[in-house]
This record gives C-alpha cells, structure tokens and sequence, in this order.
C-alpha cells in the first residue's frame, strides 16, 4: 500500500510539474501571455481541492520515500537508483526556497506571487538566484523522469510508446526553461527603465527587510529539518539491524559454496546483495517484476510464511509453482534455506513477462517432430557458403512457418534439421493431432520450395519426419542467453530414432502408433513395423508413410 500511495502521488506532483512547465514557456511569446497563463494555472492548483492534493501528494511522497529508506536493508543500489535519490535530495533546498518565497509569503505576508515578483527576485538577486531558480526544473524533471521509468518499463505498452515519452521528456524542459530564460531577458531589459522595478514590487507588496529575513529563517528551518528526518532515517537503519538480529539468523546457501548469513527480516534479494551475489531484479525490489524469482528449498522450507496477495499475483502471472517465491518480498525466518535463482543476473525488462509457466520443470505429455534434410552434404558440395545459408535458411523459414501454422513451437535448428514441440498448453490428443498436421505442412511446403528453387537445385530437397508422443521433461534449460523452454526424455529420443529410420523405410514419415492412438487416427493403410529402439525397452509399433502430405487422404 505504501508503494501504490508513493507511486500516486508521484503521478500527481508530476502532472503539476507538467502544468507548471507549460507555463513558464509562453514565455517564449510574451511576459503578457506568460502571465495570462498563470491564471489557469492558479485555477487549478490554488484552490482549496487543488491545494489539499498538492500538498498531500507532496508530504506524502517526501515522508513515503524516507520510510522507504529507512525499511531499506542494503544501500547496494544501481548507479540509476542512486543518482534518482541524489537529485530527490537536491530538490528539498532548491524547492524549499522557491516554496517560501512564494506560497509561503503569500499566505504570511500578503506577497503577489506572481510572475512580477519571481522575475524581480531573479534580476535584482544576480546569478546565484538565476542558477538556483533555473536548476530546480531541471532536478525535479529528471528525478521525475528516471522515476516513472522505473515504474512503467514493465508495462507491456511502454516500449511502443518509448519514443514519444522521450521527445515529450525533452521538449516541455527545453521549451520551460527557454521560455522562463527570454521571459527573464525581457524583464531585465524593463528593468533598465527607471521606477519600472520599484512599481512591480509595489504592486506584488513586496515584504521588509524583517519579513524577508523571517521567510529566510523558515526556509533553513525547513531544509533542517527534512536534513534531520534523513539522518535519523540511516541512523535509525542501524539501531534496527542491531535489534533485529537479537531476534535470530537466516543462512542461506547459493550452491558452488556460496553461503551467507543475515539478521532474520531482510528480503533474500537483501541478503543477496549484501553478500555481493549477483541477482537478477528489473524493478529494483518493488515486487512489481518476476526476474527475481527463486526456487527455495532446504530444511527449514516450511517455516516460510506464505506469499502476500501481491507477489502472489506476480508469481501466477508466470504460473511458477509452489518452491518459487519473489526475493525482493520473502523474508524468511531464522534457519537453513537452499536459494536457486531462476533468471540469470542480467535479466532485463523483457524476462519479466516472456517466462512461461513450464519454464519452471515439469513432466508434461507433448508430441514431439524431428525433421532433417536427406542428403544435404552433398547437395551443398560445390556451392559457395552463401548458396548454402540462403538454402538453409529458406528451408528453416518453411517448415518453421508450417509448424507454427500447426500449433507447435519451433524448439531448436541443429545443423540441416529440425525440432518442434507439441502440447505445451493443450490437451495430449491436440497435441497429436498439431504434430500429424504440421508433418503434412511441411511436405507441402517442401513441394512449393523445390518447385521455387527448381532452377538453382541439382536435384530436389527431401527429408525425413520423425513423430512421436509421450511424457516429457519440459523446462527452461541452459544458460544466460541461452537458456530455453525445451524437453528430454526418452520420448523425445524416440522422435529422433524415429526420424532416423525414415531412411531405411524409405519414407518421408514414420509415426509411432501411439501417437496416432492418442489422436484418434487410424492410417491403416501405411505400412507397419515394429522396431527396436536403441535405450528403450520393448519393441514399437509404427507407421511408414511415403509422403507425409498423404496425411490429408488417409485421414
């Protein structure tokens, strides 16, 4: 709840800032038009509603973010995070002084705070207050901008709009800060007439010298204490540590003799970082992703409190299973506890959402397809290495199309030949039934491939399909880039040998019957053979098919 309330109001003081950064660029029209814009301006913020959400969202936001300090258990942030907190800091005085010398003296002083006022300040103050008033935009804006990155990145819709956020991110800045810069010009050249800047101030009621010096004392009265709150946010992160760690320890243990050992209440991505183990979290520990995720195992497992209804929500996005919990939102209890990180520690954005729910393990019943070309060593012999990938890849671009028109995954290319994968999410008997069509797909395809190559090939394209069905091991396996969903097991081997023997049979299918039983066909008449396969116990019953485009015929 404190992350939503903290991301709302940042929603709100934004949209302020917008308005007012609007504003100050009708200067690049007019001082006249500048200060007609205020109007609105004041319309919308200066009335009771407007000021009761303004300053809500502000004392909101700013007391959100040092309890979001202080709830911190590492300061290991990344080099982003850090200079978003640098510039947060920065906008207490700069901001302070502005406030102060504005709402504050109104309120107190009957002060005009309008843009007469500010330019007036600016001109007979010099350039230390030119500076000052002309970076607090700039602060703010960037503060603002690496904020809702962070918050949006995630969103499915942020990279397509990606572009249009940063013009916008660029423009209302540059055009703010030009049109606060010749509004300034303009003045300053007003200035020069005599007792032009005496009326200003007399129309704005300028305070004495007294009620300056008082605005000046509430102003570091301010900055002093929000300086005070921050201190004793670290200060009071210390005293915390030392309690909590009265209360018992957690040992978790990362493999390869990676161990470490924290105080019980810091998040497992805390305790990570703390050790200096490198983990994967795209939304910095908001609970927002999932390339946090670990698989949590070990002794003491069951002492684990359940998943709130957030990182629940996240973790049935990527449909992870019972052993898998956030890192950024576990807070285990003293004990021995076993940590296996999912995603690689170089996980960005796109891991968030492109996990599917079998990349965490399981024994599913898929189809799968082996298919490779029948002689291609010598059909390659003789053409130039271009020749060859352009082949190859026209082939792999066919039955990659047939396949996916089918229902079924592409799961690798190795060398001339393919690997596909059925029923990933379906029912067994689709599965089948996908794995049957796209063997059917693919031999069309090959014909219409031969047929456009008919003038560049000595003699036409073949291959050789290999179907079968069965349980799989299905998971994400490998490493770092290239870890992929997949599947092992004997059926997946069988599929193999069964694609071998479309050579000695003379076929461009061989199908075991299994599969065919499972999706309700009977093919009766194909050819049938029982066959040894090498590492499997028993004989197999299967079909052998001339031409797999037959299937349509013998269905």
């Amino acid at each position: 709840m404190a992350g939503r309330i903290r991301l709302w109001s940042s929603y709100i003081l934004f949209f302020y800032v917008v308005t007012h950064l609007l504003n100050h660029s009708l200067g690049l029209i007019s001082l006249r038009v500048l200060e007609l814009g205020r109007v609105w301006f004041v319309f919308i913020w200066q009335n009771p509603l407007g000021q009761l959400v303004l300053y809500g969202a502000l004392f909101a936001h700013f007391f959100l973010a040092i309890w979001s300090m202080f709830r911190r258990r590492s300061l290991r942030l990344s080099p982003w995070e850090w200079t978003q907190f640098a510039l947060g800091l920065s906008i207490v005085p700069l901001a302070t002084f502005h406030v102060v010398g504005t709402r504050v003296a109104h309120e107190l002083f009957d002060v005009h705070p309008g843009y007469g006022w500010v330019l007036g300040s600016l001109v007979s103050g010099g350039w230390p207050g030119i500076v000052r008033q002309f970076s607090l935009p700039l602060v703010v804006w960037i503060h603002a901008c690496i904020g809702l990155h962070f918050a949006w990145r995630l969103r499915p819709w942020y990279g397509t709009w990606l572009p249009a956020l940063y013009a916008v991110a660029l423009l209302i800045p540059a055009a703010s800060i030009a049109g606060a810069a010749i509004a300034l010009r303009d003045f300053a050249e007003l200035a020069q007439q005599p007792g032009f800047l005496q009326e200003v101030f007399a129309r704005a009621n300028v305070p004495k010298p007294d009620e300056i010096a008082e605005l000046y004392a509430i102003s570091d009265a301010l900055v002093a204490g929000a300086a005070i709150l921050w201190i004793a946010a670290f200060a009071g992160r210390r005293v915390r540590s030392l309690w909590e760690r009265r209360a018992g320890v957690v040992y978790l243990s990362y493999g390869e003799r990676k161990t470490t050992s924290h105080a019980a209440g810091l998040t497992v991505l805390e305790m990570s970082r703390l050790a200096g183990i490198p983990h994967a979290s795209v939304c910095g520990g908001r609970g927002r992703c999932s390339t946090c995720r670990v698989r949590v195992s070990g002794e003491d497992r069951a002492k684990l409190p359940p998943a709130s209804a957030d990182e629940q929500k996240v973790l049935s996005r990527v449909g992870a299973p019972e052993n898998v919990r956030l890192a950024c939102q576990l807070r285990p209890p003293p004990g021995h506890y076993r940590i296996t990180p999912l995603l690689p520690a170089s996980a960005g954005p796109v891991e968030a959402y492109r996990r599917q729910p079998q990349a965490h393990g399981g024994e599913h019943y898929v189809a799968i397809l082996f298919a490779d070309i029948r002689g291609f060593t010598s059909i390659s012999e003789g053409k130039l290495p271009y020749d060859v990938v352009f082949l190859l890849n026209r082939y792999f671009r066919a039955t990659g199309q047939a396949i996916e028109a089918a229902g079924g995954r592409v799961d690798k290319f190795i060398g001339d030949g393919v690997m596909a994968i059925f029923g990933l999410t379906g029912e067994p008997q689709v599965a089948c039934r996908q794995a049957l069509d796209a063997a059917r797909r693919m031999a069309v395809a090959l014909d219409d491939l031969n047929e456009a190559l008919s003038g560049d090939l000595d003699q036409p394209l073949r291959i050789g399909i290999g179907l079968h069905a069965g349980p799989a091991i299905v998971g994400e396996m490998g490493y770092e880039r290239a870890a992929q969903i997949t599947a092992i097991g004997d059926t997946v081997n069988t599929a193999s040998r069964l694609e071998a023997l479309t050579k000695e049979f003379g076929a461009e299918l061989v199908v075991s019957q299994e599969l065919l039983d499972c999706a309700g066909m009977a093919l009766s008449d194909a050819p049938r053979h029982e066959v040894e396969i090498r590492g499997r116990q028993g004989r197999l019953m299967v079909r052998a098919l001339k031409s797999a485009s037959d299937l349509t015929a013998m269905s």
